[in-house]
């Protein structure tokens, strides 16, 4: 490999890190608030429970829109190029954290101010929903064939760092007093969004576009409708791919959004402990995931994804019963099983799932599958298991076994794909012409 092609790697390695880490951080944020204060100041008439609903109802509509702003970027990135649509899905998210952080309350504007909490959520979607699929478009495209795996890592680092500082954030302002925290506290996370967005922004223009986009303008055969080819070249890795995220998207959201609700709540652990647990999780998935990666550069990505499925289904029962105990080290180590097996996973399903698409439709293909999956998956996550502990008597088995099918489905679905592109790894090659790599890469990088 060249001095700049390596150069070209690391750069877009870092890039796609940053930046998504930034729209990470801007989504965990409003789970963050969902679960400790949009219901009282967004919803102050409605019961504790229902205002609580009412929040998660109000999460779930930034997943919602992740669909549609995949299919947006999605056919802006195949047709025009994933550098410039990644710097749009970055400003349209961060302008829209912050300003959640100077939304008015219920008290102030009345219904205007949960209307406008909406609005805001839904570009927040739109704006993540185009940028996974361009970052893992990019950072793999960017990279050799033989290292696609740990290039989707990369994007993959963002959700756990972006959970590590809007986790610091909140730790940081709930040290508050109840009503500073209430009146005021809880929007400086927000507000700093639009530093962070800057610093990325600087890192993000120095990118190039890739050699595979570049390659398909240059044969004149980018795809014109890039929505319409996808489900001709490749409609089974569309819905085996929205399979295979399910866990993956939902764990987040199980962990942190659902959990911290559920132990600050019920179990009444103190907020800054939680989010101390929280936070020292987001940690361990941050180290966990590199490990991961270089583990399935040996033994193979979909081996990788398989085994650690696998574990997941049986720790998800002892999971719960830790955490049900309130205990802060019973609920950490509890948490720690989980998040090893799903952050295992979760490193290299990016990888996994850009091997299945062609580059002519590779973003379109990835935002559909992981956008859709989010949310009909993701978003419902605290929601459905919020009305499983209350309808379960504020007991867990509902919530694990919501836990347990979702993992279950990533599983079976997996190992589906991964079989299909073994038995038929060029399906869906007809869609454009590739580069030596590109020949390769869905044998390669999912069974390899």
């Amino acid at each position: 490999m060249s001095s700049s092609t390596r150069s070209t790697e690391i750069k877009t390695a870092a890039a796609t890190f940053v930046g998504t880490t930034i729209e990470w951080y801007d989504f965990f944020l409003f789970g963050t608030a969902a679960a400790l204060v949009f219901g009282p100041v967004f919803f102050p008439e409605a019961s504790p429970t229902v205002g609580l609903l009412a929040a998660f109802a109000t999460f779930w509509v930034g997943f919602i829109a992740r669909p549609i702003g995949g299919l947006i970027f999605g056919h802006l990135g195949d047709r025009f190029g994933r550098r410039g649509t990644l710097v749009a899905t970055l400003l349209l998210t961060g302008i829209a954290t912050t300003l959640i952080g100077v939304l008015p309350g219920y008290a102030t504007i009345g219904v205007w101010a949960p209307v406008l909490l909406v609005v805001l959520r839904a570009l927040q979607g739109l704006g993540l929903g185009g940028e996974w699929g361009g970052a893992v478009t990019l950072a793999t495209e960017n990279s050799p064939e033989r290292r696609r795996g740990l290039a989707g890592m990369w994007v993959q680092q963002g959700s756990p760092a972006g959970s590590i500082l809007a986790t610091l954030a909140f730790l940081l302002v709930s040290r508050l007093p109840d009503e500073q925290f209430m009146a005021w506290g809880w929007r400086v996370p927000f507000l700093f969004s639009a530093v962070l967005v800057l610093v990325a922004l600087l890192v993000r223009l120095n990118l190039e576009e890739t050699a595979a986009f570049t390659e398909l303008k240059k044969s004149h055969t980018v795809a014109r409708a890039p929505i319409v080819e996808v489900f001709k070249v490749a409609p089974a890795s569309i819905f085996l791919g929205m399979g295979a995220s399910a866990i993956g998207i939902a764990i987040a959201y199980f962990n942190n959004t659902f959990t911290l609700s559920w132990t600050t709540g019920i179990l009444e652990v103190p907020r800054p402990t939680v989010l101390n647990i929280l936070l020292v999780i987001a940690i361990l998935q941050f180290f966990v995931q590199p490990v991961a990666a270089i583990v399935a550069h040996r033994i193979g990505i979909s081996r990788l994804m398989l085994i650690t499925l696998t574990g997941s289904l049986l720790v998800t029962i002892p999971t719960y019963l830790l955490i049900n105990t309130g205990d802060p080290a019973a609920i950490t180590f509890g948490l720690a099983l989980t998040t090893v097996m799903t952050a295992s996973y979760f490193a290299v399903l990016a990888g996994f799932l850009a091997g299945a698409f062609p580059p002519a439709v590779r973003y379109t293909g990835l935002s559909i599958a992981y956008q859709l999956c989010a949310t009909i998956v993701g978003g419902a996550t605290p929601l459905v298991a919020q009305s499983l502990l209350t309808g379960f008597g504020n007991e867990i088995w509902g919530v694990a076994g919501y836990q347990i099918l979702l993992i279950a489905i990533s599983l079976v679905c997996t190992a589906a794909l991964a079989e299909r592109l073994r038995r038929k790894p060029l399906a869906t090659a007809q869609a454009a012409p590739a580069t030596a790599d590109d020949a390769v890469e869905p044998a390669v990088t999912a069974s390899a």
